[in-house]
């Protein structure tokens, strides 16, 4: 990402957006609904929480960083194989160089241990799968449009706050 965590928002765009997320049946769900919502930044897509960590450390396949490119978000699923959402998290805000990374966690659970165990770790939101294809479509478009204008603040500590619809 940037030393100085701030964005441009001309480029944000054309900044990384990285998925995780073991269900390939939520993994298309989510493509299409980012391009309804006409969200262009690139997606990169792991499938499970070891794999967001190499890809987050720059580790294996993805130490090329002109192709894996660090994400300007990370849209986190809790319930992974191998490493949950959580996990991954934890690690994320030990990482000096990673730890403002925008984290969203993208959950069918609504279970009340989740949501606070993911503020206290510093997601920035806890986001409750929509049940229907066109919530998540305005979900992402809303989400867009708030996060090209927080791109042109100064970052602080993370904001946090839980989205359900």
């Amino acid at each position: 990402m940037y030393s100085h965590n701030l964005i441009d928002p001309r480029l944000f765009d054309e900044e990384n957006i990285l998925l995780a997320e073991d269900s390939e049946n939520d993994v298309l769900i989510m493509c299409n609904a980012l391009e309804r919502a006409g969200v262009p930044n690139p997606l990169q897509v792991v499938t499970d929480g070891e794999e967001a960590v190499a890809y987050l450390a720059g580790h294996g396949k993805y130490s090329d960083r002109v192709v894996y490119r660090l994400p300007v978000v990370l849209f986190l699923d809790l319930n992974m194989p191998r490493q949950g959402g959580l996990e991954v998290l934890r690690w994320l805000r030990q990482q000096s160089a990673l730890k403002r990374m925008s984290v969203h966690i993208l959950s069918a659970s609504i279970r009340e241990t989740d949501v606070s165990n993911a503020a206290e770790l510093g997601a920035n939101s806890y986001i409750i799968k929509p049940s229907k294809f066109s919530d998540l479509v305005a979900m992402l478009k809303a989400w867009h449009t708030l996060t090209q204008f927080q791109a042109q603040m100064l970052p602080g500590e993370p904001n946090r706050c839980c989205l359900s619809t």
